[in-house]
């Protein structure tokens, strides 16, 4: 899976400290054979693919509930024109 744009490529990383129960996922991890390091970059690279989308929800939640107020009220746009 591809970053997106905005976000660093691996040949940017940098040495991070991280305050969790380290030792016990470390030890989980390695003895499961685990890549820890790629396994958080992936994570991190959806979690923060999806704030944009999450972003733009939000400042059109209005115009959403509108929109679907209005199409249960009237129908669809296409409605009329199915004949299924």
């Amino acid at each position: 899976m591809e970053p997106p744009c905005h976000l660093p490529v691996a040949s940017q990383r940098r040495a991070s400290r991280a305050s969790t129960s380290v030792g016990i996922w470390l030890e989980a991890t390695r003895a499961a054979k685990i890549n820890l390091s790629a396994t958080l970059e992936q994570a991190l690279v959806k979690k923060l693919s999806s704030v944009p989308q999450l972003q733009w929800r939000q400042e059109n939640r209005d115009s959403i509930e509108a929109y679907n107020q209005h199409v249960e009220k009237h129908g669809g746009f296409y409605d009329k024109s199915q004949s299924f």
